[in-house]
Order: C-alpha cells, then structure tokens, then sequence
C-alpha cells in the first residue's frame, strides 16, 4: 500500500499540504457528497478569503454562501461559520484537540471529528469514507452484500499502523479511487451506500437557484413568484428557517 501511494498518491490536493486542523475541517466538510477535483478550486478561494478560524467567524453570511456556491448544502457552510464562533466562544480561539471536543462543535459529527484527529494531529481515530469502504469490500468481502461499516472498522482497525496515520489513509483513499476506475465501482455492496438522487431538475436545484438570485440582490416574493412556480413559497420558509435567507424591508436577503 505504502509502494502504491509513493507512486501513484494524490500529492496534488491542497488538503494533504497542511496539517492546520482549521483547513482540514473545510476540506473534510467541502468533501462530503462532492469529488476532489471539483472541491479543490472551492477550496483554495475559501481558504484565500476566510485564511482563519476569527476571519470565518466575523464573515458575512451573504459572502460566505457566495464563496461556498457550487458546492451544494449551503447549511454546512453556516456549521462551519458556527463551529468557528464556538471555537472563539467556548475554546479561546484555539482549535479543539480531543475527538470529544470536536463532536461538540456544531456540524461536526463522529466521523469528521475523527477525519481531524488523523489528519491534522496523526492520531489513530478510525477514518471510513467512500474510497476506504471500497478497498476493505474488494479485498476481504468477495461476492458478499450488504457489508456494513462495523465489519469495515474492525479491518481498519485491526491494519492501522503505529504511526504515519495521515499516509496510511490517503494511501488507501488513493487505492480505492485505484479500483473504482480499473475494476468498477463495488460501493453498491456496503450496506450504507445510498444512490444519490439527480441533481438537474430536483427540488435540491430549486433552492439552490433562489438562493443564488437572492445573493445576487434583495428579492421580493412576488418576484420571486414570477420567475418560479408556486413552490418557491415553501422553498422560501425552508431557507428562512434554515438561516440561509431573512427578510429585511418586504425583501429576501441572506
């Protein structure tokens, strides 16, 4: 495995060129549901405007969904703002170190609070992620189904080395991507693994061009209405309560 990543790893990701447990968390949440390559771009911008966890904490939330679009669930973007604030609140500015700290901040559940232990402080927390499930599958679950996570994490456990940890989980995230383009996808056989529905034509994309169109400038419902059909309304009580959008003199802004 070791060989494999000398050869052949992803070096490229800005991502893997830090261990700042701040740029890993965005990485690891830009992640979730989106492809390296596409994220890499978003990153680098985001990380360009909101360099610290006080500068992401005192952002705007106008400019910071502007920063995260094309990234879809603009509600991350708010729980890494509110995981920033709680950072300066509740921990004096300085970034929790235990997996029990991390699990306190908002949006950031098990499996991210142990995707910074690894690769920002080269702890053995368990890492399991789309590329890991598929070299686990492949190499130990032949002809099997609905292989679950519990099964996964005691192999991971049981091979995860003593020290290098970040390494030895950007080999492995590396040989599944390996074996996703040379023998095909077999991530259908974990028992988490959830199709994800189209995007084109969904009510995810509805939202996402309303949100955009009030980014753009203050909008009313009504004109709003005239672009959309009439399931903008409910759309429009969504985003309200989820924070993204407000209204302010009879006008939507975020």
């Amino acid at each position: 495995m070791r060989d494999f990543y000398a050869e052949n790893g992803r070096r490229h990701l800005p991502w893997r060129k830090t261990r700042n447990p701040y740029n890993i968390l965005v990485s690891e949440v830009m992640l979730q549901q989106t492809q390296a390559d596409r994220v890499i771009p978003k990153y680098v911008a985001f990380m360009k405007k909101f360099p610290t966890v006080k500068a992401l904490a005192s952002s705007e939330n106008k400019d910071l969904l502007k920063e995260w679009q094309g990234l879809g669930y603009n509600r991350r973007a708010l729980n890494l703002k509110r995981a920033a604030e709680s950072i300066l609140t509740n921990h004096k500015g300085r970034f929790p170190k235990t997996h029990e700290d991390l699990v306190e901040l908002p949006g950031v559940g098990p499996a991210t609070a142990g995707d910074i232990m690894a690769f920002a402080y080269n702890k053995p927390a368990i890492v399991i992620e789309t590329n890991i499930r598929t070299v686990f599958i492949h190499h130990y679950f032949l002809g099997k189904e609905k292989v679950s996570d519990k099964q996964i994490i005691e192999l991971v456990e049981a091979t995860l080395p003593e020290n290098e940890i970040q390494d030895w989980y950007y080999a492995l995230m590396d040989y599944g991507t390996y074996l996703k383009k040379t023998l095909g996808n077999n991530i259908h056989r974990s028992a988490h693994y959830k199709k994800q529905s189209p995007f084109k034509g969904s009510n995810r994309e509805l939202r996402s061009q309303i949100l955009k169109l009030i980014l753009e400038k203050p909008r009313t419902k009504a004109e709003l209405l005239k672009l959309f059909d009439s399931s903008v309304e409910k759309n429009l009580i969504a985003l309200e309560k989820e924070g993204l959008i407000r209204k302010k003199g009879g006008k939507f802004i975020s």
